[in-house]
Order: C-alpha cells, then structure tokens, then sequence
C-alpha cells in the first residue's frame, strides 16, 4: 500500500517541485499553495459524483459529448472556479508568476486524488503511463489557467476580462484535444505523443512569459 501511494503521489510532487523552483525571483507562501492543493483535492469528490451520475443516468448519451466535451468543461470549470473564488484576490497572489503556482497546485491536488482512486482500483503496473499522461496534463492545463489568471490581475490594459476568460477557455480547449485522443482506441498513443510534445512546449512558454513579466513587475514595485 504505501509503495503504492508513493507512486501514485510522487508525479504531482515532482511536477509542482519543478515550476515552483523555476520561479526565482521570489517565493509564494508554502501554506497558501498547500491550501490550494487541498481545494483541488477536495473538488475530486464534486466532480466524479457529478460524473457518474450523469452517466448512469443517461443525461448525456452521446458518448463524445459526454466523455470528451463535458468531462473537459467540468473538471477545469472546477479548477478555475477554486482559483478566482478563494485566490485570485488574495492578498499573497502579489505577481504575475504566482498563477503559474497556484494553476499547478489546484490542477495537481485534483490529479493526484484521482491518480491515487485509479492505482488502487487498476494497480501499481498502470502508474508510469498515469504519470506520463493525466497527471503531467493536468499539470500543465493548470500552468496554462494560472498564466491567464496572472495576466489578468497584473494587467493595466482593457484585456483584463479577456485573459480572465482566456484563463478558463485555453485549458478546456487543451483538455478537450486531450481527451478527443483518447477517443482514437486504435491508434491514440501515436497522435498523444506529439500533443504531450506541444504541450509541455506551450506551457513552459507560458513559464518563461510569466517569469519575464513577474521581472517586469518587480521593475515597477522597485523590488529589483
């Protein structure tokens, strides 16, 4: 059991380790991230209670609607809606960097919950390709929304709203890709491999603009 839970929490750790030591030229409150990797745990039960009802009750009978387009919209509605409530004006969300963190921290808490539920239901053999696919996508969908969501605090210009919006519509449209692969039984590992290579290129552009901007904002606050 506990090798068990170490493979099934180690990616999410990994993961957030890696673009929480990008960032630096300051550092984010290790209690307000942790809180946001238990809001995003927390928001697991929410949404596979949702998810199996609208399953087993035929609500959406499409299968591509269902498993593709709703699974996509409800889990980063879920995410974003974590963020803007309890984060995105909190007095320790400070700089534009700060998103990428807390993106990744909420998407994370949500992957890492749902990778423990699938490992003890599948077993340990399913942890590596769980590790290389779900978790390191949520991940990376969370670095996309918390990017958005830095842009749109930080910002002094009219596109506020429209990064605001961005923050949820780029990672469900990711998510949707996504989950569109996995659609293709036959042949989906060879079209996942060049989205995963885009992806983690997408989002590390998204960390490299977040941390000019977090310099750029520092500039301006005379911290540098």
């Amino acid at each position: 059991m506990f090798i068990l839970l170490s493979a099934a929490i180690a990616p999410g750790c990994a993961l957030f380790s890696y673009f929480y030591l990008r960032n630096q030229m300051a550092t984010e409150p290790r209690k307000t991230l942790f809180r946001t990797f238990i809001f995003g745990l927390l928001i697991t039960f929410p949404i596979m209670f949702i998810q199996y009802v609208v399953q087993e009750e035929g609500i959406i009978a499409n299968p591509f609607l269902r498993n593709v387009i709703f699974t996509g919209a409800l889990e980063e509605f879920f995410k974003w809606f974590i963020i803007y409530a309890f984060i995105f004006r909190h007095v320790e969300f400070d700089d534009p960097y700060d998103g990428i963190l807390y993106g990744a921290a909420a998407s994370l808490g949500f992957a890492t919950l749902e990778n423990i539920l699938y490992l003890l239901t599948f077993g340990i053999d399913t942890a590596f390709m769980r590790a290389l696919l779900p978790v390191s996508s949520h991940a990376l969908f969370g670095v996309v929304m918390g990017y958005y969501f830095g842009r749109s605090k930080f910002t002094k210009t009219k596109y506020s709203k429209e990064f605001l919006a961005l923050s949820l519509i780029a990672p469900f449209i990711l998510h949707v890709i996504y989950n569109s692969i996995l659609m293709f039984e036959d042949y989906w590992l060879y079209l996942m491999a060049p989205f995963m290579v885009f992806l983690w290129w997408f989002a590390l552009k998204k960390v490299k603009l977040a941390h000019e901007h977090l310099i750029k904002h520092l500039v301006e606050q005379n911290k540098i």
